[in-house]
C-alpha cells in the first residue's frame, strides 16, 4: 500500500530558501515536497510503500533523515508525523456530490 507521510521538525534558527530547495531535491525521488522557508522548522511529505502506517513512518523517517543530512539541515527533533493511505485520500473525493465543485457545499 502507498502512504503519504508528513514529517516536521522544529529548531532554533530560521530555515532559508536554499535549504528548503535542497531538501526538496533530496526527497523528490520519493514524490516528496518540502517546506519550512522563513520558519524555525522544516518538513517534507514523502510517499512510501508499506504494509501499515507504522511501517510507513519508519521508512519515511529514514528517507527524511538522509534527505535532511544531504541538504545540510540541522538534526532537529521530529515534532509532527502524519500518515494518509492513498485509498483514504481517494475516498474523500467519493463523498463530493456529482456536478459540484470543491468549494461548493463546503460553505456552511
Amino acid at each position: 500500500m502507498r502512504w503519504s507521510v508528513w514529517l516536521q521538525t522544529e529548531g532554533d534558527r530560521e530555515i532559508g530558501l536554499e535549504e528548503v530547495v535542497e531538501l526538496a531535491d533530496a526527497v523528490a525521488g520519493n514524490e516528496g515536497i518540502a517546506t519550512g522557508m522563513g520558519t524555525h522548522a522544516y518538513g517534507a511529505q514523502i510517499v512510501v510503500e508499506a504494509e501499515s502506517s507504522d511501517a510507513a513512518v519508519e521508512r519515511a523517517m529514514a528517507i527524511f533523515a538522509a534527505a535532511a543530512e544531504r541538504a545540510g539541515l540541522p538534526r532537529w527533533p521530529i515534532v509532527n508525523v502524519e500518515t494518509v493511505a492513498d485509498e483514504e485520500g481517494m475516498d474523500w473525493f467519493a463523498d463530493i456530490p456529482e456536478g459540484r465543485g470543491l468549494s461548493e457545499g463546503m460553505e456552511g
